[in-house]
């Protein structure tokens, strides 16, 4: 387990958001159906967001960098737990398919510590292998499983958005707070049994109790 190291290199990727990694660091990653969030709702989003980086310009203090998630990454979850779009996620045969395609590569490229599948949105708890890239363990997941989900439903054009958020662990009391918010969002999130998909390791079995 590797969290946030203030001395270490970090590689920083840009698509629509900036994505900050270390080599074998451990992340909370959510991305997200292209349907997801109403248009009217992105866009308001993104000019709050623009207009508080600028003020807040990177990188942040803890205490910034906490306010930046409780604003935006809490907002945008907020919205996606309201259940706009298709949330074809419910789907079990849908479910299934991301659980196998989460667990293929696990223990080689990444270590999957704690995943749930919403509706229309997945969070994941991961440690990356060390050698192994964040874009690309997340572009794998999309490519494969937007073929095969359109081919369920039927349906064709863009599934997944097009960026994903995430954000380095820094420790074991924020890997805990992640592991707990992962575990209560289909709680808040007020789902039914089978309409969403929870797996967690033994680590946060043992951590959450």
């Amino acid at each position: 387990m590797k969290f946030f190291d203030a001395l270490a290199e970090t590689r920083v990727t840009r698509n629509r958001l900036p994505h900050w990694q270390q080599d074998g660091a451990t992340y909370f990653i959510t991305y997200r159906l292209a349907d997801s969030i109403p248009q009217i709702l992105m866009n308001q989003w993104r000019q709050d967001r623009a207009h508080w980086m600028e003020l807040n310009p990177q990188p942040w203090d803890t205490e910034t960098e906490y306010e930046y998630h409780r604003r935006f990454s809490g907002e945008l979850d907020r919205i996606m737990d309201s259940g706009f779009g298709s949330c074809v996620l419910r789907n079990l045969e849908i479910q299934d398919l991301l659980a196998e395609n989460f667990s293929n590569f696990d223990g080689k490229r990444y270590l999957l510590h704690s995943c749930v599948i919403m509706p229309n949105h997945v969070h994941l708890l991961l440690s990356m292998a060390v050698g192994s890239w964040l874009e690309k363990a997340v572009t794998s997941w999309k490519n494969y499983t937007s073929k095969r989900i359109n081919a369920i439903t039927g349906e064709g054009g863009a599934f997944w958005q097009k960026d994903y958020f995430d954000r380095i662990i820094r420790d074991w009391d924020h890997f805990a707070n992640v592991a707990r918010y992962i575990r209560r969002n289909p709680v808040k999130a007020k789902l039914e049994e089978g309409h969403y998909r929870l797996f967690e390791d033994e680590t946060v079995k043992r951590i959450l109790g």
